[in-house]
């Protein structure tokens, strides 16, 4: 099974000393689920991502904005005018895809590389043995093989499968195996990836993608008035910084919308500007360099926006912005070590999987599509109850990832896991639809994994299931 346990089931749950809290966690997009057990009264500090994290980008509209703004870059470097007709689709793309730069097919795979689906642009194909004899990649491959990982690339994703589609059904061009020709001009499917990797490059670091955000905050960018009253509990019970990839300006403007209640953390007290729910703000993280070798650690000047001359040496000081550095300069400064700090991100390999392996963090990866996910399972189970039948196996499964999207679920194809789903598992210790969802535990709470031995093998057992049956877990 995917999930190994929930941390919660009935409304009233026991804390680690005892105490009596209760809670809404009995709903499903409130819950926090669990992969190795977790004692929150022994983090000392808690860290956050900003994009995709702190800062929801609303879905579809932000991923338009992102895809449109790509078409228009590939247009101004030589592609067809007819791009621009392009619209995002968001039922087609899901994360966690992986883009074959040799024959132009998004795969769907498990952990192993065994291929679960294969889309040809919008063509999905029902036999793959002739380009993949084993139905199988190599996903160390990496020149060949790219996984679109993030919620960053569902626009490019998309993008990739309408360039295949229009270049295959094009009079203009004639298709080959590895790619388009136009008389003697040859573009491989490589070199179309490439190009559109740069245009989604451009767009986000030098193109009006930022610029066109802040201009219409409340079309793109999701405020939650429960945010600071998180943060503020936070507060009480350990150190809080924020370590982004962006840089000071956008992180401000960001920010300040977040935090633009006329209250405070609760209705009754001032409001509190949003530098000061934090004990270090860090920003050009440049992760998942930050957690290796890291940059020089600088000082921003918060005035102007740019950075002040010279390495910073000093202590830590609340107020003051520091720009680069490290993983190793952050737990120096914060005076914590790697199971002292529980790290919230949205990105698998930025944030939970370099953060967990080089410097031992504890880990929560949010999960938007989750509450979807939920959705669905509980809408639509009694269509795994059909999937006992082997006759009707297939049919039902096809319907059941419909229900998710064309590409089916993030987590599954069938009764098999994806790529993204033992990443999930093996790096995030918790994970959840929302960071918000914190909010509904005793920051003294035992998140506790279930013991699990070996894994069942029934024929019996609901064969596309997300989520087993909650356990209700009383922490001593």
């Amino acid at each position: 099974m995917f999930i190994t346990a929930l941390c919660v089931f009935s409304q009233c749950l026991t804390t680690s000393n005892g105490n009596i809290f209760y809670t809404n966690v009995n709903k499903q997009d409130t819950r926090v689920f669990v992969n190795r057990s977790l004692a929150m009264e022994k983090i000392k500090c808690f860290g956050f991502d900003m994009d995709y994290t702190l800062a929801v980008y609303k879905s579809p509209e932000y991923e338009s904005l992102g895809f449109d703004l790509t078409v228009e870059r590939l247009v101004s470097i030589g592609y067809p005018q007819e791009l621009l007709g392009f619209v995002y689709d968001p039922t087609f793309p899901t994360r966690g895809l992986v883009f074959d730069t040799m024959y132009g097919n998004l795969l769907k795979v498990d952990a192993y590389g065994n291929i679960l689906v294969c889309a040809h642009g919008f063509i999905f194909l029902p036999d793959t043995r002739e380009l993949y004899p084993n139905k199988f990649i190599q996903r160390d491959d990496t020149e060949r093989f790219y996984i679109l990982n993030t919620l960053f690339n569902l626009p490019e994703t998309y993008l990739l499968a309408c360039l295949v589609d229009f270049f295959s059904n094009c009079d203009r061009y004639s298709s080959c195996e590895t790619g388009f020709k136009d008389g003697d001009l040859f573009m491989s499917f490589k070199s179309m990836f490439q190009d559109v990797r740069d245009a989604v490059d451009w767009v986000h670091f030098k193109g009006t993608l930022k610029e066109k955000t802040v201009e219409n905050l409340e079309k793109y960018v999701v405020k939650d008035a429960k945010l600071p009253l998180l943060l503020s509990r936070m507060n009480e019970v350990a150190k809080v910084f924020l370590a982004t990839n962006s840089d000071y300006k956008y992180t401000d403007k960001i920010m300040t919308y977040l935090f633009d209640f006329p209250h405070g953390p609760k209705h009754g007290t001032p409001h509190r500007p949003w530098q000061s729910y934090f004990d270090l703000i860090l920003v050009d993280a440049r992760k998942p360099l930050f957690f290796g070798e890291g940059t020089v650690l600088r000082q921003v000047d918060t005035t102007t926006g740019r950075l002040k001359i010279g390495t910073y040496t000093g202590p830590l000081q609340h107020g003051i912005v520091y720009s680069g550095g490290s993983s190793d300069i952050m737990c120096d400064l914060l005076g914590a070590k790697g199971k002292d700090i529980l790290y919230i991100g949205d990105h698998i390999f930025g944030d939970i999987l370099k953060s967990k392996k080089r410097q031992g963090w504890r880990t929560f990866l949010v999960i938007p599509e989750l509450a979807q996910e939920l959705h669905v399972w509980t809408d639509k189970s009694s269509l795994f109850e059909e999937l006992q039948g082997l006759d009707i196996f297939l049919k039902v499964t096809h319907d059941m990832d419909m229900c998710y999207g064309m590409m089916g679920s993030l987590f599954r194809s069938g009764s098999r896991q994806t790529l993204f789903a033992s990443q999930v598992m093996r790096y995030a210790d918790l994970y959840a639809a929302s960071f918000i969802n914190l909010l509904y535990y005793p920051f003294s709470y035992l998140f506790r994994a279930a013991h699990v031995l070996v894994r069942t093998h029934t024929h019996k057992h609901r064969a596309g299931l997300l989520i087993q049956k909650p356990v209700d877990v009383h922490n001593s």
